[in-house]
């Protein structure tokens, strides 16, 4: 009786042990994790998740090994683990999905806190990207959360990834107008604009001769920042030199004639 009254103890004491060297060890090892993560430059948010899963896992591995050492069906345990492991699983799929594509984002990186981007059916700057979630900033000022399985799982377009971006216009004139007037005065306005780069040149050619306009192709280079308020600049500046200068952006019009029967 006392013998095995001993062993007891020795189990149980050699089980202490193992749980407070192992969360000494585990300790030791996630901060070890960190470090590395850190040297290669991993995005803060996964540091710390990872670093939380890791301890979880490495505690669990622990107390399952103290567990062992007073004689528990450890097999069984695991067992169960598993199915309940599974089960959850299948139940947060969604959020399981939204967790691996925030881990993707996070470690590829497409777009940045501050970026302007079209993503998940959004159009906004990135304010936060979390590991289930990115929170955007629409131009009416709404915020708007999005699951990053949608991000991840469509096209994303970073209009803030290029220091530069080229403004794409169309404008229009009458058969009956003057062509190479009105050529002369967009390339006068575009490339007297102040922030409208030189390099590479603006490009001002006639593109199509439409049903019932001559198009040009208008396509000078910003940077980035200035995209919105220059284009809207040139808009404004180009109609108003058309107008004085007699040039016509002509407009759908519909003839109908009828016939008066006697």
């Amino acid at each position: 009786m006392e013998s095995v009254l001993g062993s007891f103890l020795m189990n149980v004491l050699t089980a202490i042990l193992i749980v407070v060297v192992g969360r000494i060890v585990v300790k030791w090892l996630v901060k070890l994790i960190r470090k590395l993560m850190v040297r290669w430059n991993v995005d803060p948010i996964l540091i710390n998740f990872l670093s939380s899963i890791s301890n979880a896992l490495l505690l669990l591995f622990v107390f399952i090994a103290a567990l062992d050492q007073l004689g528990v069906n450890t097999t069984s345990l695991i067992a169960v683990l598993g199915a309940a492991g599974l089960a959850v699983g299948l139940a947060m799929k969604d959020s399981l999905q939204n967790f691996s594509a925030g881990v993707m984002l996070v470690i590829f990186r497409p777009f940045k806190v501050g970026d302007f981007i079209d993503a998940g059916g959004v159009m906004g700057i990135v304010e936060k990207i979390s590991i289930f979630s990115t929170i955007m900033r629409t131009g009416d000022n709404r915020e708007v959360i999005v699951p990053n399985g949608r991000i991840y799982g469509g096209t994303i377009t970073n209009f803030s990834a290029r220091d530069t971006r080229r403004i794409d216009m169309v404008f229009g004139i009458s058969y009956g107008d003057d062509l190479l007037k009105a050529k002369n005065i967009i390339k006068d306005i575009v490339t007297g604009h102040e922030k409208v780069l030189q390099d590479p040149e603006p490009v001002v050619r006639v593109a199509e001769l439409a049903d019932s306009s001559v198009n040009f192709d208008v396509r000078p280079w910003v940077n980035a920042d200035d995209f919105w308020p220059v284009r809207a600049e040139l808009i404004e500046q180009i109609k108003l030199a058309f107008d004085a200068n007699g040039i016509t952006i002509p407009f759908p019009q519909m003839d109908v004639h009828v016939n008066k029967s006697e």
